[in-house]
């Protein structure tokens, strides 16, 4: 189990699969404000804070969604940071969230 970011309790993907690089970067750049269980991510404790990011372990997420949301800060007026990976590192994210996420639905 690897743990480093505040709010993840360690990425759940063994480090030959394919997705841990993207697990690991969103365990340490997404995990204080998303949910998704094969990060080992948990968000913030308190649900009711406005910038609070979605539990993605209930939505389904396509690559190019999670790559939209990266660019331009999420969608529709959210308060995620613009850019807060980039380039191969943002395209291992997306590819992590998009095989991961919705596994809750």
């Amino acid at each position: 189990m690897f743990g480093s970011a505040c709010g993840s309790e360690g990425v759940q993907l063994e480090p030959d699969d394919p997705n841990y690089e993207g697990a690991v970067l969103f365990a340490e750049r997404c995990s204080g404000c998303h949910t998704l269980e094969a990060a080992g991510a948990k968000g913030s404790a308190n649900r009711k804070l406005p910038h609070q990011g979605p539990i993605l372990d209930e939505r389904q997420e396509s690559v190019e969604d999670v790559l939209y949301a990266i660019r331009n800060g999420g969608f529709a007026g959210a308060l995620m940071p613009q850019n807060i990976v980039v380039g191969d590192e943002a395209q291992a994210v997306a590819e992590f969230v998009a095989e991961y996420a919705g596994q809750d639905e």
